[in-house]
Protein backbone atom coordinates (compact mmCIF):
# COMPACT_ATOMS: atom_id res chain seq x y z
CA UNK A 1 0.00 0.00 0.00
CA UNK A 2 2.93 2.24 0.89
CA UNK A 3 4.07 2.07 -2.48
CA UNK A 4 1.28 3.00 -4.09
CA UNK A 5 0.91 5.86 -2.14
CA UNK A 6 4.30 6.78 -2.93
CA UNK A 7 4.12 5.97 -6.58
CA UNK A 8 0.92 8.02 -7.24
CA UNK A 9 0.55 10.15 -4.95
CA UNK A 10 2.10 12.79 -6.37
CA UNK A 11 -0.53 12.82 -9.11
CA UNK A 12 -3.35 12.56 -6.93
CA UNK A 13 -1.91 15.76 -5.13
CA UNK A 14 -1.17 17.63 -8.97
CA UNK A 15 -4.63 16.57 -10.04
CA UNK A 16 -6.44 17.96 -6.84
CA UNK A 17 -4.58 21.37 -7.00
CA UNK A 18 -5.83 21.82 -10.58
CA UNK A 19 -9.30 20.57 -9.43
CA UNK A 20 -9.26 22.99 -6.97
CA UNK A 21 -8.27 25.79 -9.32
CA UNK A 22 -11.20 25.40 -12.21
CA UNK A 23 -13.51 25.41 -9.01
CA UNK A 24 -12.44 29.07 -8.40
CA UNK A 25 -15.27 31.45 -9.76
CA UNK A 26 -14.26 33.69 -12.71
CA UNK A 27 -14.81 36.97 -10.33
CA UNK A 28 -12.77 35.40 -7.76
CA UNK A 29 -9.74 34.89 -10.00
CA UNK A 30 -6.45 37.36 -9.12
CA UNK A 31 -5.82 40.08 -12.01
CA UNK A 32 -2.11 40.34 -13.27
CA UNK A 33 -2.83 43.38 -15.04
CA UNK A 34 -0.35 43.61 -18.31
CA UNK A 35 0.61 39.52 -17.36
CA UNK A 36 -2.69 38.10 -16.82
CA UNK A 37 -2.32 35.84 -19.80
CA UNK A 38 1.04 35.02 -19.36
CA UNK A 39 0.87 33.81 -16.02
CA UNK A 40 -2.62 31.72 -16.21
CA UNK A 41 -1.43 30.04 -19.04
CA UNK A 42 2.54 29.45 -18.18
CA UNK A 43 0.25 28.23 -14.77
CA UNK A 44 -1.57 26.33 -16.69
CA UNK A 45 1.79 24.65 -18.63
CA UNK A 46 3.87 24.46 -15.62
CA UNK A 47 0.39 22.36 -13.86
CA UNK A 48 0.02 20.37 -16.26
CA UNK A 49 4.13 19.69 -16.58
CA UNK A 50 3.96 18.53 -13.16
CA UNK A 51 0.49 16.49 -13.85
CA UNK A 52 2.50 14.40 -16.64
CA UNK A 53 5.59 13.90 -14.77
CA UNK A 54 4.06 12.73 -11.87
CA UNK A 55 2.02 10.46 -13.93
CA UNK A 56 5.31 8.94 -15.86
CA UNK A 57 6.83 8.54 -12.02
CA UNK A 58 3.72 6.26 -10.90
CA UNK A 59 4.31 4.21 -14.22
CA UNK A 60 8.12 3.75 -14.68
CA UNK A 61 8.24 2.61 -10.63
CA UNK A 62 12.51 3.18 -11.25
CA UNK A 63 12.68 1.57 -14.86
CA UNK A 64 14.81 3.17 -17.09
CA UNK A 65 13.12 5.65 -19.48
CA UNK A 66 10.46 4.01 -21.68
CA UNK A 67 8.77 5.51 -24.68
CA UNK A 68 5.34 3.91 -24.25
CA UNK A 69 5.12 5.15 -20.84
CA UNK A 70 6.49 8.91 -21.89
CA UNK A 71 3.46 8.92 -24.35
CA UNK A 72 0.85 7.04 -21.65
CA UNK A 73 1.57 10.02 -19.38
CA UNK A 74 1.59 12.89 -21.53
CA UNK A 75 -2.30 11.11 -22.95
CA UNK A 76 -3.34 11.28 -19.20
CA UNK A 77 -2.57 14.45 -18.34
CA UNK A 78 -4.41 15.43 -21.96
CA UNK A 79 -7.29 13.56 -20.61
CA UNK A 80 -7.71 15.53 -17.47
CA UNK A 81 -6.80 18.62 -19.17
CA UNK A 82 -10.22 17.79 -21.27
CA UNK A 83 -12.08 16.85 -18.01
CA UNK A 84 -11.14 19.94 -16.45
CA UNK A 85 -11.97 22.15 -19.35
CA UNK A 86 -15.64 20.19 -18.80
CA UNK A 87 -15.78 20.61 -15.09
CA UNK A 88 -15.00 24.49 -16.00
CA UNK A 89 -18.24 24.55 -18.10
CA UNK A 90 -20.20 24.18 -14.38
CA UNK A 91 -17.80 27.05 -12.75
CA UNK A 92 -19.47 30.42 -12.38
CA UNK A 93 -17.87 33.10 -14.67
CA UNK A 94 -15.20 30.35 -16.34
CA UNK A 95 -15.62 28.75 -19.87
CA UNK A 96 -14.11 25.44 -21.23
CA UNK A 97 -11.37 26.07 -23.73
CA UNK A 98 -9.51 23.79 -26.43
CA UNK A 99 -6.98 26.28 -26.40
CA UNK A 100 -6.09 25.71 -22.91
CA UNK A 101 -6.23 21.71 -23.50
CA UNK A 102 -3.70 22.69 -26.39
CA UNK A 103 -1.41 24.86 -23.70
CA UNK A 104 -2.23 22.21 -21.05
CA UNK A 105 -0.83 19.50 -23.42
CA UNK A 106 2.19 21.25 -24.28
CA UNK A 107 2.96 22.00 -20.77
CA UNK A 108 2.15 18.26 -20.63
CA UNK A 109 4.71 17.19 -22.99
CA UNK A 110 7.40 20.09 -22.68
CA UNK A 111 7.64 19.23 -18.89
CA UNK A 112 8.21 15.91 -18.61
CA UNK A 113 10.77 16.00 -21.65
CA UNK A 114 12.65 17.99 -19.92
CA UNK A 115 12.15 15.90 -16.99
CA UNK A 116 13.12 12.89 -18.84
CA UNK A 117 16.56 14.54 -20.18
CA UNK A 118 17.25 15.77 -16.62
CA UNK A 119 17.04 12.66 -15.44
CA UNK A 120 19.18 10.67 -18.29
CA UNK A 121 21.89 13.32 -17.74
CA UNK A 122 22.10 13.10 -13.81
CA UNK A 123 21.52 9.12 -14.60
CA UNK A 124 24.64 9.48 -17.22
CA UNK A 125 27.11 11.41 -15.11
CA UNK A 126 26.29 9.34 -12.07
CA UNK A 127 27.43 5.97 -14.04
CA UNK A 128 30.61 7.57 -15.36
CA UNK A 129 31.42 8.60 -11.60
CA UNK A 130 30.94 5.13 -10.37
CA UNK A 131 31.18 2.24 -13.03
CA UNK A 132 30.09 0.34 -10.50
CA UNK A 133 26.22 1.38 -10.04
CA UNK A 134 25.55 0.20 -13.71
CA UNK A 135 26.93 -3.22 -13.12
CA UNK A 136 25.36 -3.29 -9.99
CA UNK A 137 22.15 -2.53 -11.48
CA UNK A 138 22.47 -4.95 -14.38
CA UNK A 139 23.06 -2.38 -16.87
CA UNK A 140 26.13 -3.25 -18.60
CA UNK A 141 29.62 -5.62 -17.32
CA UNK A 142 32.37 -4.07 -14.83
Amino acid sequence: MRSLIVRWGPAVIVMGIIFIASATPGSELPKFGIWDFFVKKGGHMIGYALLATAYYHAMTNGRPFGGLRFVLAVSLAVLYAVSDEWHQKFTPGRTPSLRDVCIDASGGFIGLALWCLIRKRFSASHEAADPRSAAIAGNRRP
